[in-house]
């Protein structure tokens, strides 16, 4: 078997060229790969075309690519944690996609499998199968490129759009543990789109946090076959680049029994990384000020 481990982050996005598409996993800031996107931010690399749930943050995730310019379209469903996305897809900078969420994640996981295109109930009779969904403004805030109509038939007495797979150049995902020959295995909600967009990338690159040998892992335990991954780089949590942070802080004040409240136990300053904690009622507890308590893990992936 093949060693698909390399050296560092800047190595491994070393050949993804201007213009490429990349999927890149995460939900919000679960589960990205943030140095990956680093490497490739550092590198210069412009014109990108990004597939991915979201466009991360102003200051993190894809936002430092957002931020710079270097991300020219966007195939996404859920973008609105970030300001600067708007004003440039607003002012024309910046080509969008909007797509449902689950058939963003059935583009990527058919395109994976070799599916071309597929047909589903979400979007009929909106925009989405339509047309004239706005996809670029120009300067003026006039629309420069809309949507186009889809195919749509019925099957079984209810109507159906034809919607493409997705099969970009490069996948970017970040996985808790990994081997060399690049079987996976992820924390949490923060699997969320990562196996899907490893699937679906001609070549896809892993960052994980613990790297360990061939026949470590059991079996039963990978979520994401080794045949999906061309290149492994490892991450530890501590090393640079390993920073996880917290989308929205969210904290309650602390009840006693007289009915007196005390700050909250587990505050924490805004802009502050929380360290991984891997226990179970922290890694799976949802935050009640998101609406996507998927996007949320104690962990922080």
């Amino acid at each position: 078997m093949i060693d698909k481990t390399v050296a560092s982050a800047t190595e491994a996005v070393a050949d993804i060229p201007d213009g490429a598409s990349l999927a890149v996993g995460g939900f919000g800031l679960c589960g990205i790969p943030v140095a990956l996107i680093d490497a490739l931010h550092a590198q210069g690399t412009s014109e990108l075309e990004t597939v991915s749930n979201n466009c991360g943050v102003d200051d993190w995730g894809l936002g430092i690519l957002l931020s710079d310019g270097r991300i020219r379209r966007t195939i996404s469903s859920y973008v609105g944690e970030n300001k600067e996305f708007a004003r440039q897809y607003l002012s024309g900078e910046l080509e969008v996609v909007l797509t449902p969420q689950g058939t963003l994640a059935e583009k990527l996981r058919a395109g994976g499998a070799g599916i071309p295109a597929f047909y589903t109930t979400a979007g009929v009779g909106s925009q989405v199968s339509e047309g004239g969904l706005p996809q670029k403004y120009d300067a003026e805030g006039k629309v420069l490129i809309a949507s186009e109509p889809k195919e749509v038939r019925e099957f079984g007495g209810a109507d159906y759009v034809l919607e493409e797979s997705l099969t970009p150049d490069f996948a970017l995902v970040h996985a808790a543990k990994g081997d060399r020959h690049g079987n996976l295995v992820f924390h949490a909600t923060a699997m969320n789109f990562n196996p899907l967009c490893a699937m679906a990338g001609k070549v896809t690159i892993a960052e994980v946090e613990e790297l360990v040998e061939p026949g470590e892992l059991d079996p039963e335990q990978v979520h994401l076959p080794g045949i999906f991954v061309q290149r492994v780089v490892h991450v530890p949590v501590g090393a640079p680049h390993s920073e996880k942070r917290i989308e929205k802080r969210t904290v309650s004040a602390a009840i006693g029994g007289d009915g007196s409240t005390a700050p909250a136990r587990f505050a924490v300053p805004d802009a502050t990384p929380w360290s991984a904690d891997p226990s179970p009622t922290n890694s799976l507890a949802p935050n009640p000020g998101s609406a996507q308590p998927s996007a949320n893990t104690g962990a922080a992936s």
